[in-house]
């Protein structure tokens, strides 16, 4: 893997840390966190040492393999029972690995000659305790090295190649790190050619059993001449290619991003919330009491047409009733600033409850229909999202309705002419009927005065008359097309108020889950590339 295909996988890493946190199981982003660490440690550190493990069971050989390798005696060498307390260090050839090794915490080490070893230079050769020591801290120890080595040579022997506690316990878990180990039969001088073929098949079976088919599989001897040799030629073509490192690294963060993958699936196509968004405006528009609204609109609007058109004398009797909008606290003029200023809380009534349980119905289906499809813990963090703001809902929807700019202000223009023609009419008919007043006071004086009159009806009759019926007529044609503008009035008041509402919805609701699906999908983007 080259150093730009690491790097861009390390800031994937990053990412996943960050948006994952409070998202994903707290023990995984722990994980990654110390593979972070691991990782940003050991690429500072020498690139120049390619660290190895020998790990095996008691009485396997691996510190027999050890003192082989290096040249010299330099482990301690028992059969039944461990001998290996603490990890040793052999450091074959370059100088340098002082920090490496503080940073493992090996305490022990031991410096081979390059010029004995050329073909190891930059080795440096752990063998650890027995991972089936009877003693705890060994088996800790083994665990915590096998975190942090560059490579593993598992050391297996032929009675105890197929125990289930190294299969279990580390082969299997380690499938990912394939690149990085090599399983070592060791003892093989104890075993005939036919015998050691037959070991070796099994045993490359029960690796391919651990999701481990690939790993070379070697019969060494510590005590045959050249019986090391297989080993020895592995650990020199691992450390003349100088990938052991980089590769650790790329496993690490292969067996992580497997983990994390069943939790962050590459988000499918953005689901389409569209119905379900006009649903959970619908329920707002209910709970926000949008209908009432509206009905109030237009009567009110009736209301004040009928006033502005209807007959001057008993236009003071449609004030005996309130307006509907005012009754309400809404419908009032914007303020300076803009249509949005908050004008206070509205009159209306709190939603009922099945209007809230509807709110929280479809807050839950659009919240479902987002997360369909997807594991833990995407719907409930979806959920969650989507009623992060619900309580603020209410006085938001109140805002929305009190403040909205009903188009009830401006009144139409044909009121006024309409209403200044019903003043004509009235005028007509009180010059009628002072006419008329003036012809019965002259006519109780004794004089005689015949006012003039059309087809057989005298002049101020036909004024008096003519003004009070008109301004009837005109009441009643004036009616239907009152009764159209509140309709009109009603259908544009129900757009503001549906924008507004769906204001509402999309800031409190559909953002935020929106936000979380976008993590999801910023997450899955990085697991992918952390995957490689």
């Amino acid at each position: 893997m080259s150093a730009g295909d690491l790097t861009g996988r390390l800031d994937a890493l990053g990412a996943v840390i960050d948006l994952g946190s409070g998202r994903l199981p707290g023990e995984l982003i722990e994980d990654a966190r110390r593979v972070s660490d691991r990782a940003g440690t050991r690429l500072r550190l020498s690139g120049e040492h390619t660290v190895v493990a020998l790990a095996g069971a008691t009485g396997s050989g691996k510190s027999s393999l050890f003192n082989t390798i290096a040249g010299a005696p330099l482990a301690a060498v028992g059969v039944r029972r461990p001998t290996t307390s603490t990890t040793q260090a052999c450091v074959i050839g370059a100088d340098g690995a002082a920090g490496l090794l503080d940073w493992l915490e090996v305490g022990q080490r031991q410096h081979g000659e390059a010029h004995h070893l050329p073909d190891l230079a930059g080795l440096v050769l752990l063998d650890l305790p027995d991972h089936d020591s009877t003693e705890a801290s060994h088996r800790v120890e083994v665990d915590r090295m096998i975190r942090l080595v560059d490579a593993f040579v598992w050391v297996l022997d032929p009675q105890k190649y197929a125990d289930a506690a190294v299969h279990d316990r580390y082969l299997r878990p380690l499938a990912a790190h394939r690149e990085v180990m090599v399983v070592v039969l060791n003892q093989a001088d104890l075993l005939t050619p036919d015998a050691v073929a037959a070991c070796v098949s099994d045993l490359g079976r029960l690796l391919s059993e651990d999701g481990l088919s690939g790993v070379p599989v070697l019969a060494t001897s510590a005590l045959r001449p050249g019986g090391a040799d297989p080993l020895r030629a592995f650990l020199a073509a691992t450390v003349a290619e100088h990938r052991a490192r980089t590769d650790r690294i790329s496993a690490d963060l292969t067996d992580l991003a497997a983990r994390i993958v069943p939790l962050a699936p590459v988000q499918r196509s953005e689901p389409d919330l569209r119905a379900e968004a006009s649903r959970l405006r619908s329920a707002l528009e209910r709970a926000a009491g949008v209908p009432a609204v509206l009905d109030a609109v237009t009567r009110a609007h009736q209301r004040r047409g009928v006033a502005a058109v209807g007959w001057p004398p008993l236009r003071w009797l449609s004030k005996l009733r309130p307006d509907p909008l005012r009754r309400l606290g809404i419908g009032r003029s914007p303020g300076a600033g803009s249509a949005d200023q908050v004008l206070g809380r509205t009159s209306l009534p709190a939603g009922s409850a099945i209007s809230r349980a509807g709110v929280d119905t479809a807050v839950r289906q659009v919240a479902d229909i987002a997360s369909a499809q997807l594991p833990e813990p995407w719907p409930g963090l979806l959920r969650g999202a989507a009623r992060r703001r619900v309580e603020e809902v209410p006085d938001a929807l109140d805002r929305a309705v009190g403040g909205a700019d009903l188009g009830m202000q401006v009144p139409p223009r044909w009121w006024r002419a309409v209403g200044a023609l019903q003043w004509v009419l009235l005028g007509v008919a009180v010059v009628g009927l002072v006419w008329l007043g003036l012809l019965a006071v002259l006519a109780y004086v004794q004089i005689d005065l015949e006012p003039p009159s059309l087809g057989g009806f005298a002049w101020p009759t036909v004024l008096l008359f003519g003004g009070l019926v008109g301004g009837l007529a005109l009441r009643v044609l004036a009616r239907p097309f009152i009764a159209a503008g509140a309709a009109r009035r009603r259908r544009r008041a129900g757009r503001e108020l549906t924008r507004r509402v769906g204001a509402v919805a999309e800031e409190l609701i559909l953002v935020p889950l929106r936000a979380e699906l976008a993590v999801l999908t910023r997450l899955a983007t990085a697991v992918r590339r952390l995957a490689g």
